[in-house]
Parts: structure tokens; sequence; C-alpha cells
């Protein structure tokens, strides 16, 4: 996907403040049954096509309005995946904003899980 300089410089702007962690450290994390907090920002229908195994939806439209209903504790360990890594450092930015204190993007989204062949729902 294209994507126009304003929303890359936007994205790279928010990168700048938020740990990126890679697909397999995510990985290494679930295999050593680590406890944290996975979510899955993409939209519904995204969502509904396939997800990573032990993800939970918290779309990035909404993020803002619901994240402390799902996940109360500011300190958990968060970690946040889109498509590809971009619109999750943007919802990890904001969360950040809000207090969230140990809050991760995954580098590649979803496209580099299923690239790796990782574990799949839905």
């Amino acid at each position: 996907m294209q994507h126009s300089s304003g929303f890359l410089n936007l994205v790279n702007d928010a990168k700048s403040r938020v740990r990126e962690i890679s697909v397999e450290e995510v990985r290494a994390k679930q295999e050593r049954e680590e406890s944290f907090c996975f979510v899955d920002v993409r939209e519904d229908t995204e969502w509904s096509q396939g997800h990573a195994a032990g993800a939970m939806h918290l779309g990035k439209g909404v993020i803002e309005r619901d994240i402390e209903g799902l996940i109360s504790n500011k300190d958990a360990e968060v970690v946040l995946y889109c498509g590809g890594g971009y619109r999750s450092a943007l919802a990890a930015e904001a969360i950040q904003r809000m207090g969230y204190s140990r809050v991760s993007s995954m580098a590649g989204g979803i496209k580099a899980w299923r690239d790796r062949g990782l574990p799949m729902s839905g």
C-alpha cells in the first residue's frame, strides 16, 4: 500500500517516541507464557478476516475511549499491532500520552506475522 507523505511523516514522528518490538520478540514472549496484552488495532473487518493468535481487538478508532475499560492497569505491558506497523505506532503514542508506561508497537504488523507463518486465529 502506498501511503501519503503526510501520513508517513506523522507515523515517523510517533515512532521517535514509541518503542517498536519485532514479531520474533512478541512470539518469544508468547512461547515463554509472559503476561502481556496483545492488541490488534485494525478495523473490525480486518480483525474478522484473521488475527494473530492470542490477540484481543480494540480498533484504533476507539482505543483512547475504550482502553481503560479493557486494560485498567496502566503499568501492564501492552503490545499493539495493525496491518504494517503504522497505525499501531500512532495508537501506541496516544495511549502513552494517557499514562500507559509499557507500550510497544509490533514492527511489520500482521503482514510480518503472517509472512513468518506464525499462529493465526479467526
